[in-house]
């Protein structure tokens, strides 16, 4: 079985083996066109895969060789000559020259041609080797993209895994919120289902109570109606002798319970805005953070909370896909939240955090690269590192406190061009830049400390707009 033509041509001057030699690293190539091309690289490796050679002579591959020299003389016996391919077919003379502008090898009839005569020219051998280098340079250049794309399926494939994990967690983070929220309704529920109960407990025993007193009343009102029955039987001077102590008894006997307001269940107190008085009361069981975190911007080595809103260090990165969103460089991290136009604050629960920068990026930021934390560079942050403060200006400003704050409340007014840092507790300035913002921002983070920085919730309040 014959091998296809391609298999039998050198990739370094693309014609049919002369010589053909192997390296270890199974490529083949003439020898005259491998000693030039280690000649004019200077480096003694395949011009294929790169690999280093020793410097022991290559040696010869005699069935390669065999197969070659078959193929070009079976060409030299066709009817087209070999020697023709290599000769211009306007002119019939051999190829000496090459064109630089139309790309092509001429001959010397050629150059003096309208078609080349004003062109750039060079020697054949001069412009193999330049052409060989220029392909050499665009055959690494193919290579480079090629393992960069490889790359990036490799990182698409660890992404199909990560993706899959993060929804298996967020289901999972999710119906635990809401087994948490579960469990205040039914408290709630049970609250209140307790109390309808007590109210009917309380309510029956008062109307048996009040039924006792009007059976205790019928019983008393009936003895005195017998009593006046027998009074009016007797004879008319024993009825008037009696009739004073029998008039006393008749008006003794009042109704003192015909009416029983008040006696049924005050639905109303149970029912009215039932489902607006719950949801004030979850008020109290709802956190509400200004800002959370952005977990497909962390670097590996930040260890952020379920909820997002807190950070910190550790040793031991996280397996996480190499995304372009991701700070790979530094322990830092971004909020979720973009900030234009308008006021926004939060609050930063440093605690006994020795090491961080806090304040807001430029949403460009570079994420893969080295960026000192300045303002040119789209940061505005302050910095507390070794017990000392820093605003990170260019230089950075050192300053000095009263005393460290454990809270720090961060507030931007985007309109006005201000961001304050403030001790969240006095709300004493402890820095303020100004600058004008062109560019949306987002809330920054960075630290190398396992204690953690954590973002504090707000009061949440419930009202009602009456028209």
């Amino acid at each position: 079985m014959s091998l296809p033509e391609e298999d039998l041509t050198c990739p370094i001057c693309c014609d049919i083996f002369i010589d053909p030699v192997l390296l270890s690293c199974s490529h083949s190539f003439c020898r005259g066109c491998l000693k030039r091309c280690w000649k004019t690289s200077g480096l003694r490796e395949c011009p294929v895969c790169r690999k280093k050679v020793s410097k022991s002579c290559p040696l010869s591959n005699l069935a390669l060789k065999n197969l070659c020299e078959a193929l070009l003389q079976t060409r030299s016996q066709s009817s087209v000559p070999v020697e023709e391919t290599m000769n211009c077919n306007l002119h019939r003379e051999r190829f000496k020259l090459f064109c630089l502008v139309d790309k092509q090898p001429i001959c010397v009839v050629c150059q003096s041609s309208k078609m080349h005569k004003s062109h750039d020219c060079s020697p054949i051998e001069e412009a193999v080797v330049d052409c060989k280098d220029e392909l050499t340079l665009s055959h690494k250049s193919l290579e480079d993209k090629l393992e960069r794309l490889k790359r990036i399926c490799r990182t698409s494939v660890d992404m199909l895994d990560y993706i899959k994990s993060q929804a298996l967690e967020t289901q999972i983070l999710i119906k635990k919120q809401f087994e948490q929220l579960h469990q205040v309704l039914y408290n709630e529920e049970s609250a209140r289902l307790a109390a309808v109960r007590k109210e009917e407990e309380e309510k029956m025993a008062g109307v048996k109570d009040k039924i006792k007193e009007i059976s205790a009343e019928i019983l008393s009102l009936t003895e005195t109606i017998i009593v006046l029955k027998e009074e009016l039987k007797e004879d008319d001077l024993v009825l008037l002798k009696n009739y004073k102590a029998t008039l006393e008894r008749a008006k003794s006997a009042q109704l003192d319970s015909e009416y029983m307001s008040g006696v049924l269940m005050d639905v109303t107190s149970h029912l009215c805005n039932l489902k607006y008085r719950v949801w004030e009361k979850m008020l109290d069981h709802v956190e509400y953070t200004p800002v959370t975190l952005d977990p497909n911007t962390a670097h590996p080595c930040l260890i952020l909370s379920d909820d997002f809103t807190s950070l910190h260090y550790s040793s031991q990165p996280r397996h996480c896909p190499d995304n372009p969103e991701r700070f790979h460089i530094s322990a830092e991290v971004v909020g979720m939240t973009a900030l234009g136009s308008g006021s926004h604050h939060w609050i930063v629960e440093t605690g006994s955090n020795q090491d961080w920068l806090l304040g807001v990026v430029s949403l460009s930021v570079p994420r893969n690269a080295e960026v000192s934390a300045r303002p040119e560079n789209g940061f505005w942050t302050l910095c507390f590192r070794d017990g000392e403060f820093r605003a990170m200006t260019s230089p950075p400003t050192p300053f000095t406190v009263s005393k460290t704050p454990n809270q720090v409340k961060v507030q931007l007014d985007f309109d006005k061009g201000t961001l304050s840092f403030l001790d969240s507790v006095d709300d004493t300035l402890l820095y303020e830049f100004t600058h004008t913002f062109t560019e949306t921002l987002l809330p920054y983070f960075y630290t190398q400390s396992q204690h953690p920085l954590k973002i504090l919730p707000e009061n949440v309040f419930a009202t009602v707009l009456r028209k």
